[in-house]
């Protein structure tokens, strides 16, 4: 499964791309995650798709700075496949 995750709030600047890279690691998701131009933080996971929820469901909190509004899930089709989790800057 694949999913984009967007998360949007106080989510730039305070190791949130950390925090999201780490846990996609323990739960064994591939893909990447990225700040955007417009202040969010973008995520491609790639994995079991309960992993994935378990993942949005830790991006609604966030690390200990994260004011987190809101996250959004957009399940798709896999383009590519990813053999690891990375930070795109």
């Amino acid at each position: 499964m694949q999913a984009k995750i967007y998360i949007s709030g106080t989510v730039q600047g305070i190791g949130f791309r950390y925090f999201v890279k780490s846990n996609a690691r323990w739960l064994k998701i591939n893909g990447w995650v990225k700040n955007t131009t417009d202040g969010k933080v973008e995520v491609l996971a790639q994995g079991a798709k309960e992993a994935i929820g378990k993942l949005a469901k830790l991006c609604e909190k966030g690390p200990f700075l994260a004011e987190v509004k809101s996250v959004q899930v957009k399940w798709e089709k896999e383009k590519e496949q990813f053999l690891d989790f990375k930070t795109v800057h």
